[in-house]
């Protein structure tokens, strides 16, 4: 006797529960594969005290790192309110103090969780290595106040210390090379390579109290005392770096002027790098208290000074000329001026801070050549003060606060071919391009911080095995087809077969 027709269903549906378990079964044992997941983003805060304001710096780089070394980018520039904290002699807690604002909006964009994994660092430059050598008291009194506030905050206090110009020259050297993607830059396959060694480019860095040249030299570096050794992204590099303190914007200026006062003593000063019409009134004694005048005031002269530009470039390339002492390089190789020691330079320079903003104020900052540059500047030196200010809208208050362009592009220019010997003729070429400013924000800290990654140890990404979302799918839809199939001839046994 056949089947019932019930016994039939109850048997079909049987079987195709049968058939859903066992393809539900292989779909389990498919072979899963290893995920990795996307790793935690580090933090690291750098502070940079100037000699005429101080600046917070929040750089972020994946945990995991490449080759050793954090592939860095900026998340936040936060300018301090006020002067350098080497201004604050007189109320040394007040630097400290300074600093707050700038670390409270970098806290906020750092997860609560990795406050106290976020390496934080002071670093002051030649203002307080000015003060330091003027007075060295009130020097530790300041970076006292600076650590007892940056030390009670919830992140990883590195300390606050005068950075040597050294290393100020060779991270800002690091900065460069990495925003200009010769360090490393990432490749059309998808991965991270290594550009070859002749397309690193020199820097040369103009701060207020110093000026810092760093390179790869051509040969080994005779002096030891001048090089700099990192690794980064699996390559070692040995570069020249030498620091010329009193050499920056603001001291050389202050140099020039007592070096006129001192040759032609009186109430008015005529100053040929000056714009032709422009006059103001400087205070006298300031210029002799610091560390790198070296002179006494004329006891004739009274305590205010009246400066008079004269617009004259020829005079002023000459005056200037004056603060290097090029005669004690006589007889000695690879010798820059001063007796300093500096192997020949080689390849392309780029120069940033304050000459850039002088040269991106003259619109030079697209790869002009010397010969350009020095016409450029030459005829803009001759151009009477109220032309100047009529053509260049805000060039009045510029020059209210500092004679930034009533002297500044006068300057700036002769520093650089004293401080190296650039020219065309021998070989090594000076840009001052807006790739620096835009690719290196403020210099040293950034190589700072890309050498410091190199000390942090990598997480290794998170580890997940996973399968196909495909088979995923399939394998949900038959276990649910299964489920579905057993609860149904249950049923059918239950209910149907019964009756």
């Amino acid at each position: 006797m056949g089947l019932s027709r019930k016994e039939q269903v109850f048997l079909a549906i049987l079987g195709a529960s049968g058939v859903s378990g066992l393809t539900a079964l292989i779909l389990l044992l498919v072979e899963a594969t290893s995920v990795l997941l996307p790793t935690d983003i580090k933090f690291g805060i750098v502070f940079d005290a100037g000699s005429s304001h101080t600046s917070l710096f929040l750089y972020q780089w994946p945990a995991d790192k490449e080759n050793g070394t954090g592939v860095v980018s900026q998340a936040l520039a936060c300018q301090v309110e006020g002067p350098g904290i080497s201004s604050y002699t007189s109320n040394p807690a007040q630097a400290g103090e300074s600093l707050q604002g700038c670390l409270e909006e970098a806290l906020v964009l750092i997860p609560e969780a990795q406050h106290r994994k976020t390496p934080m660092f002071l670093g002051a430059t030649a203002g307080m290595r000015l003060l330091r050598q003027k007075n060295s008291s009130q020097a530790r009194d300041i970076f006292a106040a600076v650590t007892q506030v940056l030390g009670r905050s919830p992140v990883d206090f590195w300390g606050a210390e005068l950075l040597a110009g050294q290393d100020e020259g060779a991270f800002g050297w690091i900065t460069v090379n990495y925003g200009l993607g010769t360090l490393v830059k990432y490749s059309f396959t998808g991965e991270w390579i290594q550009p070859p060694e002749e397309t690193l480019v020199g820097a040369l860095d103009m701060g207020g109290a110093s000026t810092q040249i760093t390179f790869v030299p051509g040969g080994p570096i005779l002096d030891k005392s001048t090089q700099a050794d990192f690794r980064l992204y699996g390559s070692n590099y040995s570069v020249y770096t030498h620091s010329y303190l009193c050499f920056g914007r603001d001291q050389m200026l202050s140099r020039l002027l007592v070096g006129l006062v001192q040759s032609r003593p009186a109430a008015l000063l005529r100053h040929p790098c000056y714009l032709s019409g422009y006059q103001t009134t400087l205070a006298l004694a300031p210029l002799y208290e610091s560390p790198c005048v070296h002179t006494a005031p004329p006891l004739s002269l009274p305590q205010n000074l009246t400066v008079e530009g004269t617009g004259n470039p020829g005079a002023c390339v000459s005056a200037i000329r004056e603060l290097f002492n090029f005669s004690s390089c006589q007889g000695q190789e690879d010798c820059a001026f001063d007796g300093i020691y500096q192997p020949p330079l080689q390849g392309k320079f780029y120069a940033f801070s304050n000459f850039y903003h002088t040269f991106h104020f003259l619109n030079l900052t697209s790869g002009q050549s010397l010969s350009t540059v020095n016409t450029t500047i030459w005829e803009f030196c001759q151009r009477p003060w109220k032309l100047v200010e009529t053509s260049y809208p805000g060039a009045g208050p510029l020059a209210a606060r500092g004679t930034t362009v009533a002297s500044g592009p006068c300057t700036s220019h002769p520093p650089a071919e004293g401080l190296t010997g650039f020219s065309e003729e021998t070989g090594p070429s000076l840009e001052f391009e807006s790739r620096v400013k835009r690719r290196c924000g403020h210099c040293w800290t950034l190589g700072y911080m890309l050498n410091l990654t190199g000390m942090i140890p990598a997480d290794a990404p998170a580890q997940l095995w996973a399968v196909s979302y495909g088979v995923w799918v399939a394998k949900v839809v038959f276990m649910v087809l299964t489920l579905v199939a057993v609860v149904g001839a249950a049923l059918v046994q239950l209910f149907w077969l019964q009756d």
